[in-house]
């Protein structure tokens, strides 16, 4: 089964326009069940969103890896968990960027997600272009990673490939490119902890017109978008898509 993950951002602007985006993925991921599909809204949205879906299932931007305290402004493992949330994007490179957001951070986020029972979504990528970013990518699975051994914890572990200079370029990762990128991933994780079995998705510039060139590769196991997502059309064609090839 492949996975597409909406992860909205800081997006859209009101309560009334993320109902309908999320009211128009439901209904797509209703029709195409052989697709996991996942709502990743603004966290002000989460419980109106959680209305409005059954068949997708809700996701956060971000966690702040602890159970509450005195953190302004953070949200917390046990406040997703009572919304409803089951999924979880760790480490987006808008997180390092912007927020200085660093590995070992990261790592005590992935750490703390993974043993509350959350399915991780952990990003990893390069920021420039690269004739083999397998190194770059595989040095922060490693940090990001550090401590983490439970195979019952790892099975909820997903990776999503996301190379900086593609997300939000409309400029996508060459799709051989991502899949060997992805394989090597897969190889790494194994290498690590034993695990064979994980999730690689890729995200960077996905649209409805190079989806079928990323998932149709057996070592890419879904999308995350970005831009896409906020379109209700182009996102419906993109879960159609996956279902299809799923």
């Amino acid at each position: 089964m492949k996975t597409v993950i909406a992860n909205w951002k800081s997006n859209p602007n009101s309560l009334r326009e993320a109902a309908r985006l999320a009211k128009s993925i439901e209904k797509h991921a209703s029709l195409n069940r052989k697709a996991e599909v996942v709502i990743a809204p603004p966290f002000i949205y989460l419980s109106d969103v959680k209305k409005e879906v059954s068949t997708a299932k809700l996701g956060a931007q971000d966690v702040f890896g602890n159970e509450g305290g005195a953190y302004t402004g953070a949200i917390n493992l046990a406040q997703l968990k009572n919304t409803g949330v089951k999924y979880v994007i760790i480490g987006h490179s808008e997180r390092r960027r912007y927020f200085g957001e660093t590995d070992e951070f990261i790592n005590k986020k992935v750490t703390a997600a993974l043993a509350y029972g959350f399915k991780v979504v952990l990003c990893v990528g390069n920021k420039e272009k690269m004739s083999d970013p397998s190194n770059f990518v595989n040095k922060q699975l490693t940090a990001d990673l550090k401590g983490v051994s439970s195979k019952d914890k790892i099975r909820n572990l997903i990776v999503a490939y996301e190379p900086i200079w593609a997300i939000g370029t409309g400029n996508a990762d060459n799709p051989q490119s991502a899949a060997e990128v992805s394989l090597r991933i897969k190889e790494h994780i194994n290498k690590l902890m034993g695990v064979g079995k994980i999730k690689v998705l890729y995200g960077g510039s996905v649209t409805d017109k190079n989806i079928r060139s990323f998932i149709s590769r057996n070592k890419i196991d879904g999308v995350l978008v970005g831009g896409a997502s906020l379109n209700p059309s182009m996102f419906g064609r993109i879960i159609k898509a996956a279902n299809e090839l799923g």
